[in-house]
Parts: C-alpha cells; structure tokens; sequence
C-alpha cells in the first residue's frame, strides 16, 4: 500500500521536476504583469521558448538562456495599433522606429479607403523588406474603386460594381482583415452608400472589419455616424469607425456620438471606435475644397481654377464653409509637409497669407490655399477639436488608441506629433497625470480589444501560447517626447520591446532587429486550410 501511494505521489510530482528543468530563452522575471485583459496588475514572470509566451508565473527556479530583470517596471503585451498608413514607407525606414520607440509591436494598415489592391503581391514585398513590426492590412475603397472607375465622380454600372467586388474578394482571400473607406477623399466621396455596402458584404463573407473614415467629422456628424452604422447594419460586417473625434460646430457633443455607437451595440451590432490622443487631426490640404473640383483628379482640379467662374465658385464655397464652422481664419491650418515650398512647414495658412502679402481676410487666405493646391498641395495639421471631446472619447470603454501615422522619416517635414507619440501620450498624461482611466485599462484598449477586433488571435495578451511580443516599460518614466512644435522625437521609458521573442529594443535601444510577420485574415487561412 505504501509503495502505492510513493508511486503516485513520484507520478504527481513528474511534471513540477519536468518544468523545473525546462529550458527558456528568454525569461522577463520579476515585473508588475499587465497581461492585456484589463485585470490589475500581479507580480510574476514571463518565460519565452522560440517566439512563443511557454509560461506566466513565478519562474524562480528556472534557467534561461537570457534573463531580463524588469524589477519596478511593468510588463505588457506589444501594442496593437489598428490605424496605420505605412504605404511607400517600409521600405525607407523598415525598422519603424517610430512605432517600436512607442510600444508598438503589430500595425494594421490600409486606412481611410487607401490600401495596395493586390495584396498577395504587397505581402511578398514586405517578406522581402522584413520590418521590425507585424503587419496585417485592410483593402482600401479608394483604390478600388479607382482602379476600376479612375478619379471621376461617376456611379459604377452593374459590371464595374462586379469588377470592384472581385477585387475585394481576392484581397480578402489574399489575406485583408477588411475593408476601409475615406468618404471625404476622392475618389469615394462620391460613392453612394449601397456601394459601400455591396462591397462590405464581400470582406463580411471573410469575417471581414469594415473600418471608416466617415464622411463627416464636424457640422454633419452624427449623419456620418448613423451611415457607418448602417453600413455595418445592412452588411452584418463588425464597424470600427475610425479616429473618432468631432469639430466645430459640434464640440462637447461627443456624448451623443457615443451614445449612438451604445444604441448600436444594444440593437446587437459590432460597433467600435479608435483614437488619437490629441486636439489636431492631420491630412491633405484637398479636404477643404469642394470635393467636385477634383472629379478627374489633381491635374484635373488645377486645370479648372484656371476658369475665372470656377474659381469664384470655389471661393464662395469655402467662405460659406468657415461661417458654417464659425471660423474667422485659417489659423488652425497648419503646413506639415509641403514640397513645393519646404519654408510653408510648420506654418499656418494665415502666417503663410501674409508672407505673401496679402490682407488678413478669409477670401485672401482662401487664394493662398489655391495657389498651394496649383503647386502640388502639401499634408495639413489641423487643429480642430476639443480637450474635452478627447477625453470623453478616450474614457469609452470601446476606444482603441491608434497613430493614424505612417513610419516617420526622422526630421522630415513638421509632422503631427501622433506618429512619435500616441500611446505614450496616453500613459503618461492621460493615465499618470490626468488619472483619467487607469494603467491596466490603457493597456486593454493598446492590446487585447483590438486584438479581439480584428481577429489577431495569437496577440494582444501576456498569456501561454501567444506570440512573445512584449514591452517592458517605466510608467513613472514613459513620456511621449513629440510635439506640435518640435514632432522629431523617440518616445522615451520603453526600456525593452520584443516582436515574436526577439528582443528589439534593448537597454531603450532599438538595436535593429526585422522579425515582424505578416498577419492574414480569416479568408487567408480558410483558403490555405
């Protein structure tokens, strides 16, 4: 009997000598663990074998090939962020410092209706430049429909509509987690909804998102809201509607666009939201003209305000627009990159007015807007919304924290601080000095709930048999370094960073290391099954 009862117990105690003797590559040992679900904070141990999280615990008396002492700092997932424009920037700077330097460790690209169309080809062009962040991408309306329709402000008939479809279907197959749309951007603006809608069924067929840059952010808002919805309604397609904020005449009103993303949710649809942590949005300078100029292009546009009419129908147009936003000046218009005329950067439209000499009116502002668009345009920063809109949107619960950033060159152009500094932006004033959501929820909306969105299985959470994409970080230390004024700078506290267990950032260094992968959608790995 005794013997019996030895037997089971040397049974029982097989697996604990077995673990003991397990091997890790890399063990993060004695951090605060913030492992992605919103939980609080515990004391414990990563253990990573290859690229995968083997063990979280105490670790204690396990010997890895690399221990990394996180004592006093916390130790969470890599960031997610699902809001990217990174096209024609891989490779420049593969090693997207920008991103890494903030915690981020898997971007979604293909943003705002603008993607690659063939995306089997884009991927094997980024297995080839191998970048220092995973990638998944969305496939953009705006390329769509411009490859089958050209820049004209047209309907598609029955068989373009077909043509479009295909497109989607085979980007879906090859691999996109969605579909996006950039409603205020030619050439979608002048898509109707039951386009948009047809072409959301096919990426819904994939367990697709549709993601959007509605087509109102400011006097027409909630309009733009209830499109998105009912988009994801007709469609059965999950809705994030991206970087959600609202302009003048609208401010203080974003409890109401939440509201209407709630009453959604209650009616059972799959609606979210992202964000970036500032009071200034940043995009072309096309985006305050009229959209028709531009039906049939740039080249198209510039040709018409040759017409002395057309001209005077364009101005008219965007005075009429400033007193609908209350507006006096183009102050709040500010030159991020302009290559025409690189002395425009980091100035505003007023200041550039009155370079020029001109009066201090809005018709004469308006002129110096045109002679920009005649010379190629330039990318904007505008700062158009309101702190505590901001706030009130980073505290819902459904909000992910996004760049809306390509990978930054470093020291060109005057760009929006948000492509440096978003997530630290929120760690440290947000969550360290506002105290306006706790640490444990910033990191939900970082990692796991975006994660859960766009079915990034294997990611977003510190647990056993993810994918070892870590940050190790100083929440008394973390600070986004990038500003308005001066947007060139690392943020700064992200000690180590890893990407599918190798470390990146080493000591705050990045030293180098491309093992990001490319992350397919569902429609991918069904046809691959």
């Amino acid at each position: 009997m005794m013997k019996g009862k030895a037997c089971l117990l040397f049974l029982l105690f097989i697996p604990a000598i077995s673990f003991a003797q397990q091997h890790f590559d890399i063990i993060l040992k004695n951090g605060k663990i913030i492992d992605g679900t919103g939980n609080p904070w515990f004391y414990g141990d990563v253990g990573i074998i290859k690229n995968k999280i083997v063990k979280v615990g105490d670790l204690s008396h396990t010997k890895a090939t690399k221990i990394i002492d996180a004592t006093g700092l916390i130790v969470a997932p890599g960031f997610i962020d699902v809001h990217t424009h990174i096209e024609g920037d891989e490779k420049k700077v593969p090693t997207a410092d920008n991103f890494i330097y903030d915690g981020v460790t898997t971007i979604i690209t293909g943003n705002c209706g603008s993607s690659n169309i063939n995306i089997k080809k884009y991927f094997a062009r980024l297995d080839s430049i191998k970048l220092s962040v995973n990638v998944a991408t969305l496939i953009g309306h705006n390329s769509v429909r411009e490859a089958v329709l050209g820049e004209a402000a047209v309907e598609p008939t029955a068989g373009q509509l077909v043509k479009m479809e295909n497109i989607v279907d085979r980007a879906m197959r090859d691999g996109a987690v969605g579909f996006s749309t950039g409603l205020i951007y030619t050439p979608g603006v002048y898509s109707k909804t039951d386009e948009v809608v047809a072409l959301a069924k096919i990426a819904a067929k994939y367990k697709g998102v549709y993601t959007s840059h509605m087509r109102n952010e400011t006097d027409k808002i909630f309009a733009a809201i209830d499109e998105a919805i009912d988009i994801g309604r007709q469609a059965q397609i999950p809705v994030e509607i991206s970087h959600f904020k609202v302009g003048l005449p609208n401010w203080n009103k974003s409890d109401q666009m939440i509201a209407m993303v709630e009453s959604a949710r209650a009616e059972g649809l799959d609606v979210t939201v992202d964000q970036y942590p500032y009071t200034a949005s940043s995009t072309s300078l096309n985006v305050i003209i009229p959209e028709w100029l531009f039906d049939g292009g740039n080249a198209t546009a510039v040709k018409k305000l040759a017409d002395t009419a057309i001209h005077r129908k364009v101005v008219d147009e965007m005075i009429k627009d400033m007193a609908r936003r209350g507006r006096d000046h183009f102050d709040y218009a500010v030159v991020a990159q302009c290559l025409s005329e690189p002395l425009y950067n980091g100035k505003n439209i007023a200041q550039i007015n009155a370079l020029k000499g001109r009066p201090s009116t809005i018709p004469d502002e308006i002129e110096t807007i045109l002679d920009i668009i005649k010379t190629g345009g330039a990318t904007m920063v505008f700062h158009g919304q309101n702190e505590a809109d901001v706030e009130n949107i980073l505290h819902y619960p459904l909000t992910m924290v996004a760049s809306d950033s390509g990978i930054r060159q470093f020291g060109s152009g005057v760009p929006h601080p948000r492509g440096y500094g978003s997530n630290a932006r929120v760690l440290a004033y947000y969550v360290r000095e506002k105290k306006l959501i706790r640490l444990e929820d910033a990191i939900r909306k970082m990692t796991s709930l975006p994660a859960q969105k766009f079915h990034l299985a294997d990611r977003g959470l510190l647990q056993t048999g993810k994918y070892a994409d870590v940050v190790i970080f100083d929440a008394n230390t973390v600070k986004d370094e990038s500003t308005f004024e001066h947007p060139h700078a690392y943020s700064t506290g992200f000690k180590y960073v890893l990407v599918n267990g190798q470390l990146t950032v080493d000591n705050f260094k990045h030293i180098g290391t491309r093992k990001g992968v490319i992350l397919h959608g569902a429609g991918y790995v069904a046809k691959n099954k």
